[in-house]
């Protein structure tokens, strides 16, 4: 048998597609903000620039012929 919970339920968050339409969402720019020095960090740490590059030269190939 499953344990029974005793006391008051928790309060859970609304779902994201049941927000009110008068709350403010957030900025792209401000998302963009938060998510930049990440992915700049990872670019650093994984070497990222030469797999763009690699990534690039590919499709720029696959485009010409």
């Amino acid at each position: 048998m499953a344990p029974q919970l005793t006391g008051s339920p928790r309060r859970r968050r609304q779902a994201f597609t049941q927000r009110h339409a008068a709350e403010p969402t957030r900025h792209p720019a401000v998302a963009l903000a938060m998510a930049l020095p990440c992915a700049v960090l990872l670019v650093m740490l994984f070497g990222g620039w030469d797999q763009l590059a690699n990534q690039a030269q590919a499709l720029a190939e696959l485009i010409k012929h």
